[in-house]
C-alpha cells in the first residue's frame, strides 16, 4: 500500500514539475496597459504607459512617474522619480493580451517582513 502511495506521489510530482507557464515577456516591455492588483483583500484597477525608459502610472486618483531598469526580458525595477522608492517586478506568465506579475520592494528592510503581491496587466494597444 505504501509503495502505491509513494509511486503515485512520484508520478504526480514528475508531471507537475515539468510544467512551465508561457512567458513571452518581450511583447510587454512597452505599451499602454490596465492592471489589476490586490492590496490586502481589496482588488484595485489602474493604468500605465511604459516606454523603454519610463512608466507613467495612473492609480488611486494619482499620477506617478518611474524610471525602468530591466534585468532580463521578464524582470525589472521601477524607481519612482520623486521619492526614489524602488519596486521589483517579475512577469510570471503571459497570454496573447495580458501578463501575471509579482511585485515587492526592491530594498530589503531588516525590520519589516517582505510582502510579495500579485497582479495582472492587460495590454490595451
Amino acid at each position: 500500500m505504501l509503495k502505491k502511495v509513494v509511486g503515485s506521489f512520484c508520478i504526480l510530482w514528475i508531471l507537475t514539475s515539468c510544467y512551465r507557464p508561457e512567458r513571452d515577456c518581450k511583447s510587454y516591455r512597452t505599451g499602454t496597459f490596465k492592471f489589476e492588483y490586490t492590496i490586502g483583500d481589496t482588488l484595485k484597477i489602474g493604468k500605465f504607459v511604459r516606454d523603454e525608459k519610463y512608466s507613467i502610472d495612473h492609480y488611486d486618483n494619482k499620477v506617478d512617474s518611474a524610471t525602468i531598469r530591466w534585468f532580463n526580458d521578464c524582470e525589472f525595477v521601477l524607481q519612482d522619480v520623486n521619492s526614489k522608492v524602488a519596486i521589483q517586478y517579475k512577469i510570471i506568465s503571459t497570454t496573447d493580451s495580458s501578463y501575471v506579475f509579482e511585485y515587492k520592494s526592491a530594498v530589503k528592510d531588516p525590520n519589516r517582513k517582505l510582502r510579495v503581491e500579485k497582479g495582472t496587466a492587460y495590454k490595451t494597444n
